[in-house]
């Protein structure tokens, strides 16, 4: 060592600080990447990609192969470092270049590059992927050795190495992904991925149209009511029954009787020969389910039944699609035609307005829980019929009830907490 030039001594102290910060980004910028970008990246066929993948599958050899060659350098540089106080300034000097060491290395071989990995993390872990990859090769068995009794240390812990884990989102962190991806993904889209997402916790009962809205064609009725009744309707299939709502025998496409209307055919046999089987489904299918479900059995439109068998409302295929697009019929104000907006800044909203599609179009959050309906969830909260006059809170809405009708609210007033006057 005495023979070895001092110039020689600080380029070789300057290469294992350079070794040492090239390590320490390196570690960071891999534990930084985003795991998804780069599966996505790799079955695009990038090369670097691919093989910081296959690193990553076994953490424990690549911070065996990095921290190898961090401390590596680290220790050199210190023994280069004593090296050079002693024969230039002797004993006392020793404390001091270990201390200047420390800080050369804490500032450009740990917290800058470490910094800049982490804002860049691919840019750093691609190239070091590389030379990580030819390290592993060269370095292996010493690497192998160290694991492996780092590999037995562990076990003393019930703790088992192995391939990493593919790490999995769960359906509330897939939501605030795609949440959070504002830049990237148009607000429109986003709404309808977000939707999507909802499907599953949103049952059929939620968006089904009631039983007592359900417009359908009796079959017992004569055929000059039943062309009137076909001639009126704006829907393009309807439920056929027998007298009786429960009494479904089928669903009549419009089309198909048209035909039927113009060459004075129309009649109860003829309607039976046209018409398609009913559909039912069981109460609580989540909606997710319920789309592949109209997929599968290629209906547009069920019938939604109770546990013994009672209809309850009917569900078509558009209901499900408005959940994950939105309202495909609105007015110009973009708000439900059953809302109307008052100039004191308060709502004047029908009984039977849907809940889930009040908070959607008009940005609000009442509670959807248990009741599908503004009536529902008035009577649910007070637990009795309200009258005309009665003031209620529920949650950050203030709601008078302005129109009632036998058991039902006809009219009721919503104002936003932020829209509520001030108390003098």
């Amino acid at each position: 060592m005495d023979n070895i030039p001092l110039g020689a001594l600080i380029a070789a102290l300057i290469i294992l600080i350079l070794m040492s910060a090239f390590f320490s980004a390196s570690e960071i910028s891999m534990m930084a990447l985003n795991r998804y970008r780069l599966r996505h990246q790799a079955k695009a066929g990038n090369r670097f990609a691919s093989i910081v993948m296959k690193l990553l599958e076994r953490p424990d050899r690549l911070l065996g192969v990095i921290l190898l060659g961090n401390n590596l350098a680290n220790i050199l540089a210190s023994s280069i470092t004593t090296i050079i106080a002693l024969r230039y300034f002797g004993e006392p000097a020793i404390a001091a270049a270990t201390f200047l060491l420390t800080l050369v290395i804490l500032i450009f071989a740990e917290v800058a590059p470490k910094s800049l990995a982490a804002l860049k993390p691919e840019m750093v872990a691609f190239p070091a992927g590389w030379v990580i990859h030819k390290l592993l090769y060269i370095a292996y068995p010493f690497v192998w050795v160290v694991n492996w009794v780092a590999a037995q240390f562990l076990k003393l812990f019930g703790i088992s190495l192995g391939k990493a884990e593919q790490s999995e989102l769960s359906m509330e962190e897939l939501r605030s992904a795609v949440q959070e991806a504002k830049r990237l993904i148009p607000k429109t889209h986003q709404d309808m991925l977000i939707g999507i997402l909802d499907l599953e916790a949103i049952s059929v009962e939620d968006v089904m149209v009631p039983r007592g809205e359900i417009e359908g064609i009796d079959i017992s009725l004569d055929s000059d009511e039943i062309t009137a009744r076909l001639t009126r309707t704006n829907f393009t299939r309807l439920p056929v029954y027998d007298g009786n709502l429960d009494d479904i025998i089928g669903v009549l496409h419009i089309r198909k009787v048209l035909g039927l209307i113009k060459n004075d055919e129309l009649n109860r046999q003829t309607i039976e020969r046209v018409m398609a089987s009913p559909y039912f489904i069981p109460e609580g299918t989540p909606l997710s389910k319920q789309l592949l479900n109209f997929k599968a059995n290629k209906r547009r439109l069920g019938l939604v039944v109770d546990e013994y068998g009672d209809i309850m409302g009917l569900l078509t295929v558009e209901e499900i699609l408005e959940e994950i697009v939105g309202e495909f019929t609105k007015d110009t104000l973009g708000k439900p035609t059953e809302v109307l907006q008052q100039k004191d800044g308060s709502y004047i909203i029908t009984g039977g307005t849907n809940i889930r599609e009040l908070n959607r179009s008009m940005g609000w959050n009442l509670p959807t829980r248990g009741s599908r309906t503004l009536n529902g969830l008035v009577t649910e909260i007070l637990e009795d019929i309200p009258q005309a006059g009665t003031s209620l809170k529920i949650g950050d809405y203030n709601l008078e009830i302005l129109k009632t009708r036998g058991t039902a609210i006809q009219a009721a007033r919503i104002i936003p907490q932020q829209s509520a006057p001030e108390s003098p």
